[in-house]
Parts: C-alpha cells; sequence; structure tokens
C-alpha cells in the first residue's frame, strides 16, 4: 500500500480495513498497520493513540459511509425496499467495517464524533420511512432527526433496521440457506414480499 505525505489517517484506515478483512479484528495490531501502510511502526498510535481509538475512528468512517448511501440510494429510488438493500450491499462489501461498526466493545462508544455519525446514519434512515405514503401525518407532525421522530416512524425505522440488519447478519455467518444468489437480490425479494404483507 503506497503511502502519501499528508494522508496517514486514510492509509492507515485503509490498513485497517485490508487487515481485518484478512484476519479479522482480533489479530488486529498497531504494528501491522504500520508495516501495511508503510509507515513508522509509531506512526499508528502517535495518529489514533491505541488500537481503541483507531477502531473508533474506523466504526466512524463505516457509519457516514453507510450514511452517505442510505440518503443516495432514498434520493434515487424513494423506497424502503432499496434501502435495505442498499444496507445489505454495503455489509456485504464492505464486511470489516461493517463488523466494528456494531462491536461497541471494540472503540470509544461515546466518542462524539462516533455519536455524530451513528445519529447521520439513523436520519438516513428515518428519513426514508418518513416518505412512505402512510408517513405523511408524521411528517406534518415532526420531521427531524431519529431521536425525535414520533413512535410509529421510531417503530417503522427500527423494523426496516432489524430486518436489514439481520439478513446481512445471516449473510455474512453463513446461515442464509440459499448462497447461490446474489444477497442483493435475495433482499430484495425478501424485502419485498414483506412489504406486500404489511400494505396488505
Amino acid at each position: 500500500m503506497a503511502y502519501h505525505h499528508g494522508d496517514l489517517r486514510r492509509a492507515l484506515l485503509a490498513a485497517a480495513e485490508e487487515a481485518i478483512a484478512e484476519n479479522g479484528v482480533a489479530t488486529l495490531s498497531m504494528r501491522d498497520l504500520a508495516r501495511r501502510a508503510g509507515v513508522s511502526h509509531t506512526a499508528p498510535t502517535h495518529h489514533f493513540r491505541d488500537k481503541a481509538g483507531l477502531l473508533t475512528a474506523f466504526a466512524i468512517e463505516g457509519f457516514e459511509q453507510l450514511a452517505k448511501a442510505l440518503a443516495t440510494s432514498r434520493l434515487a429510488s424513494n423506497s424502503i425496499v432499496e434501502l435495505g438493500v442498499t444496507y445489505i450491499r454495503f455489509a456485504v462489501n464492505r464486511r470489516a467495517m461493517f463488523e466494528v461498526m456494531f462491536r461497541t466493545d471494540l472503540y470509544h462508544p461515546d466518542d462524539p464524533d462516533l455519536l455524530a455519525a451513528r445519529a447521520k446514519a439513523a436520519d438516513a434512515l428515518y428519513a426514508a420511512v418518513l416518505d412512505l405514503p402512510d408517513g405523511a401525518a408524521a411528517r406534518a407532525a415532526k420531521p427531524g432527526a431519529a431521536e425525535t421522530a414520533p413512535p410509529e416512524v421510531r417503530t417503522a425505522g427500527l423494523a426496516a433496521w432489524s430486518m436489514a440488519h439481520g439478513f446481512a447478519t445471516l449473510w455474512l455467518t453463513g446461515a442464509f440457506p440459499d448462497r447461490d444468489v446474489d444477497p442483493a437480490e435475495a433482499a430484495r425479494q425478501v424485502f419485498a414480499e414483506l412489504h406486500r404483507e404489511k400494505a396488505t
């Protein structure tokens, strides 16, 4: 991995994703990251202080990227089904990042930047729920951040997140029964069927 002056943070986060994807987070070491990034063995510690600090930054990057993907999907499709598919696609394509994001024991969960990034991702999800045809009353009542959403919107948002996250977990752990299909397409079929049942 080529390291360019002034881009140490990006180089180390990319090295972390590469290392976790190859060997899992348990074996991640700051010295190995330095080697992968082509910098001195003290550079990661100087920049992130410790492994938890590095993984906090890694999780922040993950939530920000997920928020961007969800927001883009919402604008492109205005579909809760496609939003779920986007979530699955992110989990599969950025597996190392996805797995760290929801392991609060690995990083500093009270970090302000982490809380802001997580809220941004949640807001992208709840915004899509508010866009649903039956969300008009909720939109009129209180458009805003996830934590201030009306109870019915929070419930719908949690349901959507639970389905998408559950599917992603089943797929990533190899527990999903049909592995001969594209995960995004499989998710699309499952979510569309559930959405149809809810509408009837």
